[in-house]
């Protein structure tokens, strides 16, 4: 008799220790490859009807576009290469800057923070310190080149809620202007 009254116990105890909600079950599983899918006919459209001067663009397999609109010098970066950039974010969609280096931009698109600094950024490549359509889109620049990259959401931002002034799967234009690397 003991042993059935310590079983149930057991198995009463064990029972209500399971957590009927799983803490993480955060909703259903980003859909990279879908969202990149529907990303790449954005951009095909986008870039049938937009009028961008350039001297080459690079479609790369990742789906990343980069336009090249002056040809720098040098080598391209590799992972662990130090770049340094001025830059302009824009959302494909609708045009509206969301963040770039320059004062004079940000004060001109009502998106200047007080005590931020201006000024062109560094980042390491591959070091993820930056979105993966940087990594992507800076090894196919060589230094001082002006270009645009394009960014697919799933190497931006994804389903990210993290910015007010980047909407969820937004796919990102970049205008860069490449400084240089150490």
């Amino acid at each position: 008799m003991r042993f059935i009254i310590l079983f149930l116990v057991i198995v009463s105890v064990g029972l209500s220790a399971c957590e009927t909600a799983n803490p993480f079950n955060q909703g259903p599983a980003y859909d990279f490859e879908g969202n990149l899918a529907i990303d790449r006919k954005k951009i095909t459209a986008y870039l049938d009807t937009a009028k961008i001067d350039s001297i080459y663009r690079i479609h790369d397999p990742s789906g990343v576009v980069v336009i090249v609109q002056q040809e720098g010098k040098g080598s391209r970066p590799t992972n662990n290469t130090v770049v340094y950039t001025d830059y302009i974010g824009k959302l494909m969609v609708t045009g509206t800057v969301f963040d770039t280096s320059y004062e004079a931009v940000a004060r001109l698109k009502n998106i200047f923070v007080e005590g931020r600094v201006y000024a062109p950024i560094s980042f390491v490549v591959g070091g993820a310190t930056v979105i993966t359509g940087w990594d992507i889109g800076f090894k196919r620049l060589r230094p001082t080149s002006k270009a645009i990259v394009i960014i697919p959401s799933p190497y931006g931002y994804s389903s990210q809620k993290n910015n007010d002034k980047i909407p969820e799967n937004s796919v990102l234009i970049f205008q860069v202007d490449f400084l240089g690397i150490d």
